[in-house]
């Protein structure tokens, strides 16, 4: 079973049929995850976006609570990579990553989470019940997993449709 201090990563991918750049225009879109999952509500630029350093406010909802984080750009490489921390960039909660890459079929579209050391909701959780740390770790990587498979295919969808 894997802990927090393991710095658990979640990852999925397909492959969509179109160029990098249209993928590109999809993941660079914050409010993208929104429309294909439940948890993630929307976000608003903060600083002029998407660029490096940008900083955008998300809006998050699991049933039970509501809560809003500050993401900040730490990679922005047209094409081929976009990923942002959570709230603090020297110990993020999670940091999240989209890879694209041109491949002979389209473009592989990689959906990457590695979640931090941040003070969170899980780490909340974990400090309150220390001997479900596993528990509760397995569970939110389902949660996530399930989430960006969803975000990924309808990326695909939207893509292939462009």
């Amino acid at each position: 079973m894997t802990r927090l201090s393991d710095r658990p990563t979640v990852e999925v991918s397909t492959t969509i049929k179109a160029l990098p750049a249209v993928v590109w225009e999809y993941v660079t879109d914050i409010n993208i995850s929104a429309r294909f999952q439940d948890e993630f509500l929307g976000a608003e630029w903060i600083d002029e976006g998407p660029a490096l350093g940008a900083r955008f406010v998300g809006r998050n909802s699991n049933g039970r609570w509501d809560w809003e984080t500050t993401c900040t750009v730490v990679e922005c490489t047209p094409e081929s990579t976009f990923s942002w921390v959570v709230n603090d960039v020297e110990d993020p909660v999670a940091t999240w990553t989209f890879l694209v890459q041109e491949t002979e079929e389209g473009t592989l579209l990689t959906y990457h989470r590695v979640i931090g050391m941040g003070e969170s909701g899980l780490t909340a959780a974990i400090e309150k019940y220390p001997d479900r740390e596993e528990e509760f770790v397995a569970k939110r990587d389902a949660v996530h997993r399930d989430h960006m498979q969803a975000v990924v295919d309808g990326i695909r969808g939207l893509a292939e449709e462009h």
